[in-house]
């Protein structure tokens, strides 16, 4: 049997919704929520298998309380209430661990095998939202990137990439055409305006970042 907590603002929505599973033995309500504070508290009492959370509610959203369930408890899963298939937040609710959602107009049937998948540990997410949700993945990882060496000039740039290669500063300095002393100043200005400490700390920050998609050596 699933234990089910439903979070919803609207009472007649809450009824509704406990009305439809007290007729399958499979789900067993144990409790209802009216806003954020009072499902995060009742999933920690009732350790509930499913929650059923509306995406919006007033004061601290779906979005947050979904969050604080999930970094609590990893085993129970959260599936999202929306009026909107196309609703903005929806990125963010599985960012913050939702399994999936379900559209409040949803027909009865559909929610059951909503449940029953979710339960299942499946998640429920449809392909033009999934595409959605790497889309943005995508949009935020590039952001990311981008301003890893936004500080940089062109110039740090291209000697951050030689010394992510292992090379010290007079190969870099033949490299690039510049004194050793010259690139060894560019060394400690990017020590300096990334924040670390070491060329070996340089050199990692980088590779991470993925300096390749940022500035093209000779020879490659």
């Amino acid at each position: 049997m699933l234990k089910i907590l439903l979070v919803d603002d609207h009472e007649v929505v809450r009824l509704g919704l406990k009305s439809l599973l007290s007729r399958y033995t499979e789900f067993e309500v144990v409790a209802e929520a009216s806003n954020a504070d009072e499902a995060i508290d009742l999933a920690k009492r009732y350790k509930p298998d499913v929650v059923v959370m509306d995406i919006r509610l007033p004061g601290k959203s779906g979005i947050e309380a979904t969050k604080e369930i999930v970094g609590e408890n990893e085993e129970i899963k959260v599936i999202m209430l929306t009026s909107f298939a196309e609703d903005e937040l929806l990125f963010d609710a599985i960012s913050a661990g939702a399994s999936g959602y379900v559209l409040k107009q949803i027909d009865s049937t559909e929610l059951i095998n909503a449940l029953e998948r979710i339960g299942r540990g499946e998640s429920l997410l449809d392909p033009a939202v999934t595409q959605q949700v790497f889309k943005r993945m995508r949009e935020s990882s590039r952001k990311a990137q981008q301003e890893a060496f936004a500080d940089l000039t062109d110039q740090e740039l291209k000697v951050l990439a030689h010394v992510a290669q292992g090379q010290r500063n007079k190969e870099i300095a033949a490299e690039v055409f510049l004194s050793e002393k010259t690139v060894r100043n560019y060394v400690s200005s990017i020590l300096s305006k990334l924040g670390l400490s070491t060329r070996a700390e340089a050199a990692a920050y980088a590779v991470k970042h993925h300096i390749e998609n940022h500035v093209q050596l000779d020879g490659e």
